[in-house]
């Protein structure tokens, strides 16, 4: 699988510091509050499992499997919910915790229907930003890392349900997904 990074981003010990620094400011905007914790399904599993094992307050992990891509390389602009949440999230303060904003497109859309459900509020915390591509005025909460126009893939973020395994971020090769 290596070889098919064209370079890597960033390396599982800058992801590390990078996750144990969020999960600190996250302790301290959560301190006192309890916290639901959404995690997108299937890419942001990692980051999430990660991430709350650094937030030291009292929270509740949910995960949604929401898609707008399938195997394509962008967006369709058609968003579905796989599988919903266990439970209400009303009066909570929710955290949705994402692996890539690219177009913004689900992520709105997530956003909406969650508001729906009347939390006290509602917040996004995102690996990735990858605002050239934005479709959509979404901005994160909190954010890990902003990164180019390019095909990210490693730490949960896949191709084709491939390169999820990888311990760091990379840039794919061009030659990998326009075949």
């Amino acid at each position: 699988m290596r070889q098919d990074i064209q370079e890597v981003l960033f390396s599982e010990e800058v992801l590390n510091q990078r996750i144990t620094e969020l999960g600190a400011q996250l302790t301290e905007e959560y301190k006192g509050k309890s916290l639901v914790v959404i995690g997108i399904l299937k890419g942001s599993n990692i980051f999430t499992s990660d991430l709350v094992r650094k937030i030291d307050v009292s929270l509740r992990m949910e995960f949604m499997a929401v898609s707008s891509y399938g195997n394509a390389t962008e967006s369709t602009g058609v968003v579905k919910i796989l599988k919903d949440l266990d439970r209400e999230i009303k009066g909570e303060h929710v955290l949705i915790v994402e692996d890539i904003v690219d177009s913004g497109l689900t992520l709105k859309y997530l956003k909406e229907i969650l508001e729906t459900r009347k939390p006290a509020s509602i917040k996004i915390c995102t690996l990735l930003d990858k605002p050239a591509r934005r479709k959509e005025n979404i901005t994160p909460d909190y954010l890990g890392f902003e990164v180019p126009d390019e095909f990210i893939v490693g730490y949960g973020i896949d191709y084709a349900e491939r390169y999820r395994n990888l311990p760091y971020i990379g840039i794919l090769k061009r030659e990998v997904y326009e075949k």
